[in-house]
C-alpha cells in the first residue's frame, strides 16, 4: 500500500462543547462526525494510512464518567460504521494497551478488526490506551525475551530491529495533524515521528473536515524534506544530496 501515512491529534472536544455550553461529552460526540468526514474523504486525498489518536494512557486521569462516555462512543463507532467500512475498503486496527479496555467496547473493536480486515484502500488505526514510552519499552522487551530464548543474540540488536519491532513495518507518518492550536507530541508515536512533518491548526476537532485535511496536505506538500542531509548548489541548480539508504527506504516523497 503506497501513499501519505497521516496521523492526527484530535484535540479541542471539550473547548467546543464549553464555548456552546454543552456537556464535555457533547464534543467527543460530535467528533466523531469529523472522524466519519475524515476517513471518508482520505483516500481521494491520496492517504493510505491514517492514525487517530483516540485515547491516551494520560486519559484515565479524567472523570470516571467523560472515561465511560468516550469508550461508549467507540463501541458504538465500531458497530455502527463497521459496514460501510468494509464496503468503502477501510481495513481498522487498534494500537496500545487491550488489558484495560472496557470488555464491551474491547469486543466491538475485535469485530471491526476481523469485519474490515480485507481492506486495501485505507489502513485507519486507532491509537486506544496509547502510549508511545509504553510501545517503545514493550518492543525492548519483546527483543530482550528473544535473546532470553536464544532465538536472537545481544550483538544482533540495532536501531533497525528495533524500529521493526516498534512501527511492525507500517510506513512513518509523512505528517502530523494537531487541532485546537496545541503544539506538543503528548507522548503520540515518538519514535514514528522522528523525520514527520508537523501541522498544527486552530480549528478545534469538532469542526475539523475533509477540507481541513486537504489544507493540512498543501502545507505538508509545501515543505523541503531532507532527513538530516542538505542541499548543494552546482552552478545554478541546487542538487538534493539523497539520504541515508535505511531513510529511503522506510519514507516517501510525494510526486
Amino acid at each position: 500500500m503506497s501513499g501519505l501515512h497521516v496521523a492526527i491529534v484530535m484535540d479541542g472536544n471539550g473547548r467546543w462543547a464549553r464555548r456552546r455550553g454543552l456537556p464535555r461529552w457533547r464534543g467527543h460526540l460530535a467528533g466523531v462526525d469529523s472522524v466519519r468526514d475524515v476517513v471518508r474523504g482520505s483516500p481521494d486525498l491520496g492517504v493510505t494510512t491514517l492514525t487517530l489518536y483516540a485515547f491516551s494512557s494520560d486519559n484515565w486521569k479524567r472523570p470516571p464518567t467523560e472515561v465511560g462516555r468516550l469508550f461508549w462512543l467507540l463501541r458504538e463507532y465500531c458497530r455502527r460504521e463497521q459496514e460501510e467500512l468494509r464496503d468503502n475498503g477501510v481495513r481498522v486496527t487498534a494500537i496500545g494497551r487491550r488489558d484495560r479496555i472496557p470488555r464491551s467496547a474491547l469486543a466491538a473493536l475485535e469485530e471491526a478488526e476481523a469485519f474490515t480486515a480485507g481492506g486495501t484502500r485505507l489502513h485507519l488505526r486507532l491509537a486506544i490506551d496509547y502510549s508511545a514510552r509504553w510501545a517503545i519499552s514493550q518492543a525492548a522487551r519483546e527483543l530482550a525475551r528473544r535473546v532470553e530464548r536464544g532465538s536472537l543474540a545481544s550483538g544482533e540488536i540495532s536501531t533497525e530491529l528495533l524500529h521493526k519491532e516498534i512501527t511492525r513495518l507500517v510506513p512513518e507518518p509523512d505528517v502530523l495533524v494537531r487541532t485546537a492550536a496545541e503544539q506538543r507530541l503528548s507522548d503520540f508515536l515518538l519514535w514514528e515521528l522522528a523525520y514527520s512533518e508537523l501541522v498544527f491548526t486552530p480549528t478545534l476537532w469538532p469542526d475539523f473536515r475533509r477540507e481541513h485535511l486537504a489544507l493540512a496536505i498543501a502545507e505538508f506538500q509545501r515543505r523541503e524534506r531532507r532527513f538530516g542531509g542538505l542541499v548543494a548548489v552546482q552552478g545554478s541548480q541546487e542538487v538534493r544530496a539523497a539520504p541515508a539508504a535505511s531513510a529511503s527506504a522506510r519514507r516517501r516523497r510525494l510526486a
